[in-house]
């Protein structure tokens, strides 16, 4: 745990005391709960683990469900609305910001199949962005605020979207 706590301080610029990181960081406490509802769940104790992630939820607003395999030192940044699927799985030194989801496609075909993706090490995910489906996010790649993922990622490679543009424009204000 103390290695999870130093991982935020040296994440976060603002550089947090030990104290705030254990007090204040919703990041850090879904991550703790989820290790304990994981533990759970590989255990069998499933309706336990669902109980003790959807508390975590309603705690911090981050929403893992207790399957979901994450390796060390995942940083969650102003966590709220992320959602972590239950085939995903997420490497070392992960860094997701606020509103990321790691998803299924929509294709829930074959219950033991792997519907989420893969997270390797070292990613950065920024904010609103959606990695959806049975895919690999690739070591060191950066994925874009707001981007929708739907294919692997190599690594060292940042995915971003188009940049935004006026669709429809209307000079004229009269109604």
């Amino acid at each position: 745990m103390l290695e999870l706590i130093r991982h935020y301080q040296k994440q976060d610029p603002v550089r947090p005391t030990i104290l705030e990181v254990i007090l204040v960081y919703a990041g850090f406490h879904a991550v703790i709960l989820h290790r304990i509802s994981h533990f759970l769940w590989v255990h069998k104790l499933r309706l336990l683990a669902r109980i003790l992630a959807h508390i975590a939820r309603f705690i911090t607003g981050i929403e893992i469900h207790p399957a979901a395999r994450i390796g060390k030192n995942l940083f969650i940044d102003h966590g709220m609305g992320i959602v972590i699927g239950e085939t995903t799985i997420i490497g070392n030194n992960v860094t997701l910001f606020h509103q990321v989801t790691l998803g299924g496609s929509g294709n829930p075909s074959g219950a033991n199949r792997k519907r989420h993706p893969t997270i390797k090490d070292n990613v950065i995910i920024g904010t609103g962005a959606k990695v959806l489906g049975n895919i690999v996010v690739y070591n060191n790649a950066k994925i874009a605020p707001n981007s929708v993922v739907l294919q692997d990622v190599p690594a060292y490679a940042t995915y971003a979207p188009s940049p935004s543009r006026i669709a429809k424009y209307q000079d004229d204000y009269s109604i």
